[in-house]
């Protein structure tokens, strides 16, 4: 297996032929130059992310704060353990994104993950504003570490977390490939239970400033997921024995397996005891987005059926969208901060 070399951060010896410049292996000078792009895909991406930026504060969580006391013991539960594993989840990705940009030598990419790795600093601030709102600090440090505790969370974070290390001890290109795998997952399959639980309590009347951050974070893991895919797609262009068959299966295998846990975990954590929810809803909706991954990357669907969005779920995509309802402090302006449109799920 390709052993990958750490890239030097000083390197007056690299390329300056910005048709020289690859995904891994290459020999960059880390001169961040945006009139001079390799991947003419990161000069949209950069502009989407940014344009993107909020601040969690902005979003009035004041009827949450109300709403909270009166959910259902079921609706209680779902919401606490949701936001153990977003936050978690989002924490691991801060920690884990440097690690991969010290072998992407093609440095506009690592602009792009480094902007990544902001935001996701800004999801897990956007978690504890949601906390600090609704809860006591002992009943928020409960919340905080179910993930340590609940046997279906930490299997959930160990799937992600184990291939995470993996390439802290094995630095070869398919090691590598697979944690940009499981980013793909993480980012287009393992939040979606999360999501479309909040999205279902917003269109119940329940929660409204909590599903505007769900909405502004959706909003934020759809870019990443269309960075890790271009990612994945450029590889498959420049090191195509990465892709062989057998390689091609594994990564098959992984989605799959994100694909049944997040099934798993949206009928432990939702089932059928959520109004407006149901086990079959998001059995089919998750499988949905498991053949919606896989084709996106080139390969055709993961499964026979669900190859459409599931009629009865096709309210999700209205309700994630960040410029759906005022909620700023002041009820005075749209939330759409900045200037961006919300970036449709279709990858």
């Amino acid at each position: 297996m390709t052993q990958l070399i750490k890239k030097p951060l000083f390197n007056p010896g690299g390329d300056t032929d910005v048709r020289l410049r690859r995904m891994i292996g290459g020999n960059t000078t880390n001169l961040n130059d945006f009139n001079n792009m390799r991947y003419a895909w990161v000069s949209d991406w950069y502009r989407q992310a940014m344009n993107n930026f909020w601040i969690p504060e902005e979003i009035n969580l004041a009827q949450d704060t109300k709403d909270y006391p009166n959910l259902s013991a079921a609706e209680r539960t779902a919401y606490d353990k949701i936001l153990s594993f977003l936050v978690f989840l989002d924490s691991i990705q801060t920690a884990n994104l440097p690690n991969i940009g010290e072998y992407v030598t093609a440095n506009e990419v690592n602009l792009c993950l480094s902007i990544q790795a902001f935001q996701e600093c800004v999801h897990s601030q956007s978690y504890s504003y949601m906390l600090d709102s609704i809860c006591s600090p002992v009943e928020r440090n409960d919340i905080l570490y179910q993930w340590k505790t609940d046997e279906h969370l930490l299997r959930r974070n160990t799937f992600i977390g184990d291939l995470y290390n993996e390439f802290q001890q094995k630095k070869d290109a398919f090691t590598l490939l697979k944690v940009m795998m499981a980013n793909y997952i993480l980012e287009g399959i393992y939040f979606y239970s999360g999501f479309m639980f909040f999205y279902n309590l917003a269109r119940n009347g329940k929660m409204p400033g909590s599903a505007q951050e769900i909405r502004y974070i959706n909003r934020d893991e759809n870019t990443h997921l269309w960075l890790f895919r271009n990612i994945l797609l450029e590889l498959q262009k420049e090191e195509p024995e990465l892709f062989c068959p057998e390689n091609v299966q594994v990564l098959k295998e992984m989605l799959e397996e994100g694909v049944r846990q997040e099934i798993a975990w949206g009928h432990y954590v939702i089932g059928d005891a959520i109004p407006g929810l149901t086990r079959q809803m998001v059995t089919d909706y998750i499988r949905y987005l498991g053949n919606l991954r896989w084709t996106h990357l080139g390969f055709g669907p993961l499964f026979e059926d669900n190859q459409t969005e599931p009629a009865s779920m096709s309210w999700v995509s209205q309700y994630s969208n960040a410029n759906m309802v005022k909620t700023d402090f002041f009820e005075a302006k749209s939330t759409a901060y900045a200037k961006s449109t919300a970036l449709v799920d279709d990858l």
